[in-house]
C-alpha cells in the first residue's frame, strides 16, 4: 500500500517587492524515516539522498514509496554528492583518517539500480573537483585531470570546477586553470555549472553569489544567497540565513534570475536551509532534520 509522504503545510511564503520569479503551487513537509540533512534530489525529481548534519552516511529516499537504500555510512558522504542525468548513478566522497590524523578522501560510485560500487579514485589528500555527466565522472585530484567511466554510452565532457586553496579552478579539455573572477584575494565556495554548461555559478566569502561565464568573463552578481544551485539556465536558488557567531536564528529560501529578479520562497516560521532543485521542486532542510518541498511552475 502506498504510503502518505508529504504534508501538506500552510507557510505564509511572500514574494519580493522586485518581482516574481517563480510559481509557488505548495509547500510540503516531507515524512522522513528519522531526521536527517538532504544531501541532493535527484533531477528526475523522484528521489531524495539523506545525510546526517555532519555529513556522515547517504541514503536514497524515494519519494513516492518511502523505502530507502543505504549507499554509505562513511563520513563525508553526503558532501558535494552528485547524481548522473539519468538518476541511476551516485558519485560521492569517504573520508578517512590515517595514524597522523590526517584526512583522506576516497571517490565513489554506486549504481542505483544494480547496488555495484566502484572506487573512482584511491584515498587522496587533493581531491578538488568533480562533475558527472550522462556516462562518466570528470575529476581533478592533484590538480590533475582523469576521466572515469560510469556505465556504457557516448559521455559528455563538461567542465570541472574546483578549489585550490581557497581559489576557483576550472578545467576543459583537460586542462586546468585559474578562474577566480573576482581576484584570488577572495576565498571561493560552492561552485556549479549551470545545466547547459555554458555558465559557472560561486559563493564569494562575505559577499555573495556570482554567475560568470567559463573564461571568466562577464560577472555578474546574483544576491548574497548562500550556498546557491541553479534550478534552471536562468534562475538561481539559495538561502539567506542569520546567525548570532555559533547558532543560525533564521534562514530563507530565496530565488534569483540573472537579470537580477529576486523571490523570497519561504516565511519566518521555519529556518529553511541548503536548497537543491530539479524538475519543479526545490527542497530544503532544517537544523532539527526535518525537510520540505516546494513545488513550483515557471
Amino acid at each position: 500500500m502506498m504510503r502518505k509522504l508529504l504534508l501538506a503545510l500552510t507557510f505564509g511564503f511572500s514574494m519580493s517587492l522586485m518581482g516574481q520569479v517563480l510559481n509557488v503551487a505548495s509547500i510540503e513537509k516531507v515524512n522522513l524515516p528519522e531526521q536527517a540533512s538532504v544531501a541532493a534530489i535527484s533531477p528526475q525529481g523522484d528521489y531524495l539522498l539523506l545525510t546526517d548534519a555532519t555529513n556522515q552516511g547517504l541514503t536514497k529516499y524515494d519519494l513516492s514509496t518511502g523505502d530507502t537504500q543505504v549507499l554509505s555510512t562513511a563520513l563525508s558522504a553526503g558532501h558535494n554528492v552528485k547524481i548522473s542525468p539519468d538518476g541511476q548513478m551516485v558519485v560521492f566522497r569517504e573520508s578517512t583518517f590515517n595514524k597522523k590524523h590526517l584526512r583522506f578522501s576516497t571517490l565513489n560510485s554506486v549504481n542505483l539500480a544494480t547496488g555495484a560500487k566502484r572506487v573512482l579514485v584511491k584515498p587522496t589528500r587533493d581531491l578538488q573537483g568533480y562533475s558527472v555527466d550522462s556516462g562518466s565522472a570528470c575529476i581533478v585530484n592533484k590538480g590533475k585531470y582523469s576521466k572515469k567511466a560510469l556505465i556504457k554510452g557516448k559521455p559528455n565532457q563538461l567542465p570541472v570546477l574546483s578549489i585550490d586553496m581557497g581559489k576557483l579552478m576550472i578545467t576543459i579539455n583537460g586542462k586546468t586553470r585559474q578562474l577566480s573572477p573576482n581576484g584570488t584575494q577572495f576565498s571561493y565556495m560552492w561552485p556549479s555549472l549551470s545545466p547547459d554548461g555554458t555558465k559557472v555559478l560561486f559563493y564569494q566569502a562575505a559577499h555573495g553569489a556570482y554567475v560568470c561565464d567559463l573564461d571568466g568573463s562577464n560577472v555578474r552578481k546574483v544576491g548574497k544567497m548562500r550556498a546557491p544551485v541553479w534550478y534552471d539556465d536562468n534562475t538561481i536558488v539559495g538561502m539567506i540565513d542569520l546567525d548570532d557567531g555559533e547558532y543560525v536564528y533564521a534562514s530563507t529560501i530565496v530565488a534569483a534570475t540573472l537579470d537580477g529578479t529576486t523571490q523570497t520562497l519561504t516565511g519566518d516560521a521555519t529556518i529553511a536551509m541548503y536548497p537543491h532543485a530539479s524538475a519543479g521542486k526545490i527542497v530544503f532542510s532544517t537544523p532539527t532534520g526535518e525537510a520540505y518541498i516546494i513545488n513550483v511552475t515557471k
